[in-house]
């Protein structure tokens, strides 16, 4: 990677700073080193989504949550020799290192192998009425509303077809026939698209029933057709295979802030006067990761939300997980949302 000095942080760097290096240098890792570039650890998108769930704030530094056992391999070991042990351990990155332990460069996998094919099908759930944008959707459904130059799930499509994905279903009720007319078979974008129709709405999970029942026994992406994001699927799907859950549920932080005074209070008397203090709770994303065995039972025409599935399967003790999203993220569910989702995620994503 010609560019490795892009993504060096030292230690006392912030969280935000290495979220910044992740969403806009390709190479998807940082690497955090002293004055003298000698390395001290490693940063991946995975770590900073387990130091998301762990500390629940921004207000922490790479120190905090870097690997602190990178593996790297020595600049003189040679190039052939160095991609040769990078496909052999299958690691995503090889920090290289001089005989001091200085950085002195980084090989990339998918540089050396090209853009990964993913065969997990993708289910993009298109068929809401979008009532809230008002006469907005009053003659086109709100999947194929524009966002910038685009239509909503056209870019959502794109994103996953420029990362490797192939295989799509679409879930249509409302004006589904212009989503299917628009969309077609898949042919303009070199991918292969199939549609289940909703006679009637089934809820945010209903339609895992119409699904066909001979679909590879893998992971499939079940994602809202009205969000926007810069969220890589690849790195959620890795982070479900690796994690081995039924389920992984993609979240988001949301902060709600009293206020007022709250008062702590021991008896009658006043302990502690807190001002307008805030807490933060993660949110569903509307974005899923779903195993075979998460997604088969699922009647064929009931009506059923994702909230209620995933209760049921966690009261029976399957194994759900949570994958925070920090990357730009918007609910189309308001007029106002449109034009924040062109300016932070449509504009961001083509500049």
């Amino acid at each position: 990677m010609r560019d490795w000095q892009k993504v060096l942080l030292s230690p006392d760097d912030t969280l935000l700073m290495a979220i910044n290096i992740l969403q806009d240098e390709p190479a998807g890792i940082v690497l955090v080193v002293d004055k003298s570039r000698k390395l001290l650890g490693t940063i991946t998108d995975g770590d900073v989504r387990r130091g998301l769930l762990k500390f629940k704030n921004m207000n922490i530094t790479a120190k905090d949550i870097m690997c602190k056992q990178p593996h790297f391999a020595l600049h003189s070991s040679g190039h052939e020799k160095i991609i040769s042990l990078i496909k052999e351990l299958e690691y995503l990155h090889m920090p290289l290192v001089d005989s001091k332990g200085c950085v002195v460069g980084l090989e990339i996998l998918k540089d050396i192998s090209g853009v990964q094919r993913y065969d997990n099908p993708v289910f993009l759930m298109a068929g809401g009425k979008g009532k809230r944008l008002g006469s907005l959707t009053k003659n086109t459904p709100k999947p194929l509303l524009k966002v910038g130059a685009d239509p909503i799930l056209q870019t959502i499509l794109e994103q996953f077809v420029q990362i490797g994905f192939h295989d799509f279903y679409i879930s249509t009720c409302y004006k589904g026939q212009m989503i299917r007319e628009y969309f077609g078979n898949g042919d303009k974008w070199g991918v292969k698209i199939r549609y289940v129709n909703e006679d009637k709405p089934m809820g945010t999970a209903g339609a895992l029933g119409l699904l066909p029942k001979n679909l590879q026994h893998i992971p499939i992406i079940m994602m809202n057709g009205d969000l926007l994001t810069k969220l890589d699927f690849g790195r959620l799907l890795k982070f479900h295979e690796e994690n081995d859950g039924l389920a992984t549920m993609c979240v988001r932080e949301y902060e709600v802030q009293v206020p007022y005074g709250v008062i702590k209070a021991e008896g009658y008397r006043v302990a502690e006067i807190i001002e307008k203090p805030s807490e933060t709770f993660f949110v569903n994303a509307g974005i899923y990761v779903l195993d075979p065995a998460f997604y088969k039972n699922v009647n064929t025409g009931g009506y059923l939300d994702m909230p209620e599935l995933i209760q049921n399967e966690v009261e029976k003790g399957g194994e759900i997980n949570m994958f925070p999203i920090h990357e730009p993220w918007a609910d189309i569910g308001h007029v106002e949302e449109i034009e924040k989702a062109r300016q932070n995620i449509v504009i961001a994503e083509k500049s």
